[in-house]
């Protein structure tokens, strides 16, 4: 009781800190909530096209005009060569056909005429040309067997009118896991900022030289005074994990009472536990409070930044994340990457999460056995 009743003391001055770490995630997380895209609906984009005909406009060269005006935003470009290809530099127009000279004459007598393109290839213009391929191989094939020319277009017209229905099948609220995503990537700073800062100057505050001395020349012995402590900041980091919990339900909403939302709840838990022991083996190491912030900001923010918290893990180049793989920050936030595209909770899915928080739990174990050991040696 001694060691804790000092503790809550010492804990007491810290509150303004923790106070700023809950204020950013919650900050954040808020900020997350307004920008996030909240429509679900398809909108079709339409590729900028511009159409150079060479060739009389009728027949089967006027229905290739019409299909591919119907299908795009045909843009009108005045001037020469030089004007149509700065056109296509600026992203203007992202494709260019040029039907040739006699087009339709060579494609009735089965001369399959080439058509020449340019293209901005983006994927604008791989539709462009998803367009223009669909009608030519449709009108290839109705051309063997079709002489006349009406026919023929009334042919490629009822073909190429056929839509195909796409149904989702997926149950998945991508909007509000993608919410729920980023408020726990960005826990990740805050729990191990709050945790190392903390903690960090809790210890240092044990290590003055009046309380080591009696730490020394008291019947206590190393392993009860470290899990005395051990338990006086574990029970602060879970108050401020279950507080940052409450907040992700206000902040998040019904998600967070689905399967998907609890493994978020756990995941972050088994984190938590591991930031409490890196921040007692930090706390165990140093002995200058004014080295604390600058702990932190290696820490926390190193890890934050390496592993994905801030900016998401597909942005990230692979050396990052390949140097990212030796910190537990990289397997919650993994976890949390990996929930955010899980649809089906089974045991099955639910493996590579499970690997990874314990992963997790082995880091902790092994950052409490190295603190032990340290704080064996400095008390003798």
């Amino acid at each position: 009781m001694t060691v804790f009743k000092a503790f809550l003391k010492v804990l007491n001055r810290c509150k303004m800190i923790i106070i700023l770490y809950t204020a950013l995630l919650v900050g954040f997380g808020a900020f997350n909530m307004q920008t996030s895209e909240t429509s679900t609906n398809f909108v079709s984009s339409k590729p900028d096209i511009l159409i150079i005909n060479k060739d009389t406009q009728e027949g089967i060269t006027d229905n290739l005009i019409n299909y591919i005006s119907n299908n795009s935003n045909i843009i009108d470009i005045k001037g020469d060569e030089e004007a149509i290809n700065d056109a296509l530099f600026y992203r203007d127009v992202n494709y260019i056909i040029y039907i040739p000279e006699n087009y339709r004459e060579d494609f009735l007598s089965g001369k399959n005429p080439e058509i020449n393109v340019k293209s901005t290839g983006d994927y604008q213009a791989s539709f462009a040309e998803m367009l223009i391929t669909r009608y030519i191989k449709v009108a290839n094939t109705y051309q063997k067997n079709i002489q006349e020319e009406e026919e023929l277009i009334i042919k490629i017209n009822e073909t190429l009118s056929k839509q195909t229905q796409i149904e989702v099948t997926s149950k998945l609220d991508t909007n509000n896991l993608a919410k729920a995503t980023f408020y726990y990537n960005f826990a990740n700073y805050s729990i191990l900022a709050g945790s190392v800062y903390v903690i960090c100057l809790i210890l240092s505050s044990f290590k003055e030289e009046k309380i080591r001395k009696r730490t020394i020349v008291s019947s206590m012995n190393y392993k009860k005074y470290n899990r005395q402590l051990l338990v006086s900041n574990s029970l602060f980091v879970i108050v401020l994990w279950v507080v940052y919990v409450i907040l992700s339900f206000i902040l998040i909403g019904n998600i967070m009472f689905t399967a998907n939302g609890i493994m978020y709840i756990i995941n972050s838990f088994m984190f938590t536990i591991c930031a409490t022991t890196i921040a007692f083996l930090i706390g165990n190491l140093i002995t200058n409070k004014n080295a604390i912030n600058g702990i932190v900001n290696v820490i926390a923010l190193g890890s934050s930044f390496l592993c994905g918290a801030f900016v998401p893990m597909k942005w990230l180049p692979d050396i990052v994340l390949k140097i990212a793989h030796i910190l537990p920050s990289y397997y919650y936030i993994k976890n949390n990457e990996l929930l955010a595209e899980l649809e089906n909770i089974s045991f099955e899915s639910l493996q590579p999460i499970l690997i990874n928080m314990g992963i997790i739990l082995l880091f902790a174990i092994a950052f409490m056995i190295i603190a032990n050991v340290f704080s064996k040696r400095r008390l003798k």
